[in-house]
């Protein structure tokens, strides 16, 4: 008769993603190659150079993943709480440590080791996450239940921001997209992107007048922003056609009508109208809300009251309440400042690096902007830029495209689980590279704010190549288990 043999854990696991996982690192040990090289140096494994440490890190990362891999699938499930609460108490001990590191407290140095345990809190935390929302009974329309998932993603975030790490406490944010993936409100989603647009928008165009009127551009977009996006909520979740196109009508035209006698009658600032519009929708809002006692009015009058006073609060926490450095990395984002020399170098050595590459690169270790240090960081934060130069557009793309194709199958792996534990956990891990990959790209581009997070596999660093191993094997155990289990 047939018997069942058990099933080896190497024929069940995932060797796509570990075969993209070997090929994103080596090519990150080339970059740092190029990055870390100088002229005259001859011996690029030794352990005395960042790119021979890079092979101890590489090393053990490769070893760290196998050992998670021999591991039981049900230990990550049975012990997330306690990984969790294990990971905030480090993180928040690390808040007082005494090693600054340029200006951040977010390192424990052990001897020669350093470690940064926010690059292991992410992991953690989407364990915990993914734990909370497999738990019986959790729903996500539940406000108790919305709460704690909040609370387990906010919580350290509010650790790494003590360290001074705004950079990588902003990584956590992306725990919302797999809300959203579980059933979050689409609602919350696009409050967040409003808020960026509102910010945006509202920074950059704040000193531009509206044509001859003393109308600042900036708070006169917004404001009519904030009516029109509350008039599509009112058409998208009351599904009164009537009342939102009378929001738009209204809003519209007494913002035209206060314009033209702006312009032709007494010259003002048509934002105040804009003020009394909002607050008359304000009013229109919650006596709908009182009449057909519908909770979607309430969300949809706690939005537009919010827009507005996030709005007028962004002014406030931009030049009070971020630190010096963030406020100058915002405004040379925005085109506000240029600061070549200070604020702005980075990024402005960083394009030219990736421009001078053009379409081939010049070349393993043939990099001149990398080679004679032009760019800060090019070996952790920056290594992207040297990838553009070494690589060129072609080697540059090819890297993109097997960060795509990472993203990709992890997206297929978490959609494929019969839990909620494995596919919340995976596109926790699919939405952490995906951030990673933006903001880093981005950054060195000029496109995104230079927060300082290292690129998944590239950046030099054990820290980082740890963190981001641990991530994806336990995921890869957890898909295997869902093989093994299934056979």
């Amino acid at each position: 008769m047939p018997t069942n043999k058990p099933q080896s854990i190497w024929s069940q696991v995932d060797w796509i993603t570990i075969g993209i996982y070997i090929a994103l690192m080596i090519f990150g040990w080339i970059s740092i190659c190029g990055a870390s090289y100088t002229f005259g140096d001859n011996d690029i494994f030794s352990l005395g150079t960042r790119s021979g440490m890079q092979i101890v890190w590489i090393g053990t990362s490769i070893c760290l993943g196998f050992v998670i891999l021999m591991m039981d699938t049900r230990f990550f499930d049975t012990f997330s709480y306690i990984i969790y609460g294990a990971l905030l108490l480090l993180l928040f001990a690390t808040i007082f440590n005494p090693h600054d590191i340029k200006g951040s407290h977010s390192w424990l140095v052990l001897g020669p080791i350093r470690i940064q345990p926010a690059e292991f809190g992410k992991f953690a935390t989407a364990l915990a996450l993914a734990k909370l929302m497999s738990a019986y009974g959790f729903s996500i329309h539940r406000l108790k239940d919305f709460a704690a998932a909040c609370a387990v993603i906010f919580i350290p975030m509010l650790c790494i921001v003590g360290q001074r790490e705004t950079g990588s406490a902003l990584v956590y944010l992306t725990f919302f997209l797999v809300l959203y993936r579980e059933g979050m409100p689409g609602s919350i989603l696009f409050t967040g992107v409003a808020m960026v647009f509102y910010f945006v928008v509202g920074i950059k165009y704040e000193s531009v007048l509206l044509l001859d009127t003393p109308t600042s551009v900036g708070r006169f977009v917004v404001l009519l922003l904030v009516q029109i996006f509350t008039a599509c909520m009112v058409y998208v979740y009351t599904h009164e056609r009537k009342q939102a196109m009378s929001i738009i009508g209204y809003s519209v035209g007494i913002t035209l009508v206060a314009m033209l006698f702006s312009l032709y009658v007494i010259r003002f600032d048509v934002t105040w109208v804009q003020l009394g519009v909002c607050v008359a929708m304000f009013v229109y809002l919650l006596l709908n809300a009182l009449r057909t006692r519908l909770m979607s009015y309430y969300m949809i009058l706690t939005f537009a009251i919010g827009s507005v006073v996030f709005f007028y609060s962004a002014d406030y926490v931009l030049n009070n309440v971020m630190e010096p450095h963030q406020r100058v990395r915002i405004n040379v984002l925005l085109g506000l400042d240029e600061d070549l020399a200070g604020a702005g170098y980075n990024v402005h050595q960083s394009e030219i690096a990736i421009g001078s590459g053009g379409l081939k690169g010049k070349g393993f270790l043939n990099g001149t902007q990398t080679k004679l240090k032009f760019v800060p960081e090019q070996d952790t934060d920056f290594i992207f830029c040297t990838v553009g130069e070494e690589e060129g557009f072609v080697g540059s793309a090819s890297v993109l495209l097997l960060f795509l194709a990472l993203i990709l199958r992890l997206m297929k792996l978490a959609e494929r689980q019969p839990f909620t534990f494995g596919r919340v956990y995976g596109y926790s891990v699919a939405s952490i590279f995906l951030f990673h990959v933006f903001i880093n790209v981005g950054m060195v581009l000029g496109l995104t704010p230079v927060i300082g997070i290292p690129l998944p596999f590239f950046s030099y660093g054990g820290s980082s190549l740890w963190g981001f191993t641990l991530l994806m094997f336990i995921f890869l155990r957890i898909d295997a288990g869902r093989n093994m289990n299934q056979g």
